[in-house]
């Protein structure tokens, strides 16, 4: 192993006196050659300066009172130099003299940096291996991490090292009581921060897992659907304003064929294909799985899709559905289950549910089913399927028949 050569001297700066006449007090740091200077930030008398010692006359004004402060200096230069050997990492006479001035760059990272740089690579990936959805929810994490800060801490960022298993409890508590987050919602933006300590933890920026002992688990949530009935009323029911009207047709498309928000707001003709026997299949990847779905097109589907050929904004984006955003698709629909007196909390997503489940009712095998959803097992199906009144009753009318005496 290569012999480590190091040395601490304190000297004056007779060229620098201020308008007092006293001279500034520099170390000068050297390890295998390698030389670092700094101030000290301390004055004294030329004379009474003892250059052969490097210290100041015991006897002179202040003299002790700076030895004292000398020594305290060379036992924490000391005391960095240890920690970076036995972290065995590099060892210059500059990066220990950083750290003792706290101007470490490359060794401390913040927690903001790496949440913001991890955010730009979703940026550039979005669209490509990232839905524009994900991008968006690690932008709203990162908003929410940066007023937990300045909430609790009262600081703009911190260092990776300061993150500990208090602050994520913290981080927890912050996001159930100040944001008022529900359990499942909480546990998602826990998950998305536990993601970029990772990346830190991955680097070797953090030395501990403030995640380590901490388990998640989502509860499970009932999922809404209409029923038979209930979608039936809402085709049938005459709304004669226009954004309502275009909600509701885009929602019933969405019961009728299964698809979620985002495919169906880039449903395309070219989406629209037609088999051997001159059915019309829509056939598309999901924007979130790159799963391919294969829909047959329903009558209803189809007149709806009809309804909106000549639609100027169909016209001008090239799609099948004048569909808005999500969000005011979602506030659009709470009218529209009031007009129609569903007492449902109706949402976009609400209408892939339906779909699964009255399918699944109606007699569609589950594997076809998670064919035309898009999912790639029959596990994700499972989830949707709904044991309903009409399908007790028939399975029962069978019982019923073969139990006849």
């Amino acid at each position: 192993m290569e012999r480590t050569t190091f040395g601490l001297l304190f000297y004056i700066r007779r060229d620098k006196t201020n308008k007092k006449g006293e001279a500034p007090v520099f170390m000068r740091l050297t390890i295998n050659g390698e030389r670092a200077d700094a101030s000290i930030k301390r004055f004294i008398e030329p004379h009474a300066w003892n250059s052969a010692k490097g210290k100041a006359n015991e006897k002179s004004r202040g003299g002790k009172d700076l030895n004292l402060y000398l020594d305290a200096i060379s036992a924490n230069i000391l005391r960095i130099q240890r920690d970076l050997e036995l972290d065995k990492k590099e060892v210059s006479a500059q990066i220990i003299l950083n750290r003792y001035l706290g101007k470490e760059q490359s060794d401390r990272h913040t927690l903001m940096e790496v949440f913001r740089a991890h955010n730009e690579k979703c940026r550039a990936l979005s669209g490509i291996s990232l839905a524009p959805g994900t991008v968006i929810r690690y932008e709203t994490s990162l908003r929410l991490t940066e007023a937990f800060l300045r909430t609790t801490y009262k600081k703009e960022d911190c260092y990776l090292d300061e993150i500990t298993h208090q602050f994520v409890e913290d981080y927890d508590f912050y996001l159930r009581t100040v944001r008022r987050c529900c359990h499942n919602t909480t546990t998602k933006y826990l998950l998305n921060f536990k993601k970029i300590i990772r990346i830190a933890l991955a680097k070797g920026w953090m030395k501990k897992d403030p995640f380590a002992q901490v388990h998640f688990h989502f509860e499970p949530v009932e999922r809404e659907f209409l029923e038979k009935q209930e979608l039936k009323v809402l085709l049938n029911k005459e709304i004669t304003i226009t954004r309502l009207s275009q909600v509701r047709d885009i929602f019933c498309f969405c019961c009728l064929t299964g698809l979620a928000f985002m495919d169906v707001q880039q449903l395309k003709p070219e989406h629209l294909v037609a088999d051997i026997h001159g059915k019309i299949w829509i056939r598309k990847a999901r924007q979130k799985t790159k799963n391919m779905c294969n829909i047959p097109l329903l009558d209803e589907a189809q007149k709806i899709i009809d309804r909106y050929r000549d639609h100027p904004y169909c016209q001008t984006h090239g799609v099948l559905l004048p569909v808005c955003s999500n969000q005011k698709m979602n506030s659009y629909l709470k009218e529209l289950a009031d007009i129609c007196g569903i007492r449902k909390n109706l949402s976009t997503h609400c209408a892939r549910h339906t779909f699964a489940t009255l399918t699944l009712a109606s007699g569609a095998t589950i594997d076809n089913v998670a064919k035309m959803l898009g999912h790639a097992n029959v596990n994700m199906t499972r989830r949707y399927a709904k044991v309903l009144d009409s399908s007790i009753m028939r399975d029962m009318e069978v019982v019923a028949e073969n139990m006849a005496l």
